[in-house]
């Protein structure tokens, strides 16, 4: 007789490893999803839901709630996205993402989906050593179906590059491969899966700032912005383009309670981005779009995409 397993306090989500689309048989492809990232823990018919950096956002997303009357003594992986036009927006999402407790206007203005891609845990079995198609298929039997919830769709048996062009078509941010065979590996970033992104984001640390004239007066003109390595922060540039007003009044008011002396930075900052420059403790985690990295390791026309509350510094990649 199988024993049941015990429901799970915490499953860290498997990550991705960035690299070329694979080719060949033994490989799912899924879209990849402009979001923030959470596992969803139903049981009584109550939902916990726990970001990457093991924050409950529960009533941050009171819509995903939903999933308390479709399923009981699960665990699924998946990702919180706002839609825009019928695609993930990542910068409509940004109102929702600092907010603990949503009114309801602003859950009417800027409703959230969550795409459930994985299942880890279901009927009181652990799912986590099962090879992805198993969980896949699991996953579908669950029928899942509500306004705020949906299973994404997976393609097998096809050119990756066919989904990357679709992708590609309807202004998604790119695909994720994963092998079927795979098993999920909590909190490790696994060659089993690997992005495919169609548009180049970083995750970054806020180090610094330089104030604003004209209409920014007062507020922020631009970030100085960094990337963790094993001694502290390597300055990759700055960014001054892809804010919003309420943004921009935001980041003032965190930047402001972080203020420190000198830069964190552990290489020289160029004298014209440090003139007039505030310093702040690096923890705050924020994301760019870029075009490339100079052969200085500088970022390429980039802009601001949002600060990321599901994440810490420990949590980008060098």
């Amino acid at each position: 007789m199988e024993q049941r397993a015990v429901f799970p306090d915490l499953v860290r989500p498997m990550l991705a490893t960035a690299g070329a689309l694979p080719d060949g048989p033994g490989w799912a492809f899924e879209f990849k999803w402009d979001g923030v990232r959470a596992v969803a823990y139903v049981l009584d018919r109550r939902l916990r839901l726990m970001t990457r950096n093991d924050l409950e956002v529960s009533r941050t997303y009171p819509e995903v709630g939903a999933l308390g009357a479709l399923v009981d003594g699960v665990v699924l992986d998946g990702e919180i996205v706002a839609l825009e036009a019928g695609r993930p927006s990542f910068g409509r999402l940004q109102s929702r993402m600092h907010v603990g407790r949503p009114d309801e206007a602003l859950l009417r203005r800027v409703p959230v989906v969550y795409y459930a891609f994985d299942l880890l845990h279901a009927g009181g079995t652990r799912l986590v050593d099962q090879p992805y198609e198993r969980r896949r298929e699991l996953l579908h039997g669950l029928a899942l179906s509500a306004d705020a919830v949906r299973v994404p769709p997976c393609f097998t048996g096809v050119h990756g590059e066919d989904v990357l062009s679709t992708a590609r078509d309807h202004g998604l941010e790119g695909v994720v491969a994963k092998k079927v065979t795979s098993r999920y590996e909590p909190g490790r970033r696994s060659r089993s899966w690997v992005k495919v992104p169609l548009v180049r984001t970083r995750e970054v640390v806020v180090g610094g700032w330089q104030p604003g004239d004209g209409r920014r007066a007062g507020t922020v003109g631009s970030l100085l912005l960094g990337v963790p390595g094993p001694d502290g922060p390597r300055y990759v540039g700055k960014v001054g383009t892809g804010f919003t007003a309420a943004s921009l009044a935001d980041l003032h008011e965190r930047l402001r309670a972080r203020e420190r002396p000198d830069p964190p930075f552990v290489d020289a900052v160029p004298p014209d981005h440090a003139r007039a420059a505030h310093w702040t403790h690096p923890d705050l985690v924020g994301e760019v779009e870029y075009r490339t990295f100079t052969t200085e390791g500088r970022l390429r026309h980039a802009s601001w995409r949002g600060l990321r509350p599901d994440k810490t510094p420990d949590d980008i990649q060098p």
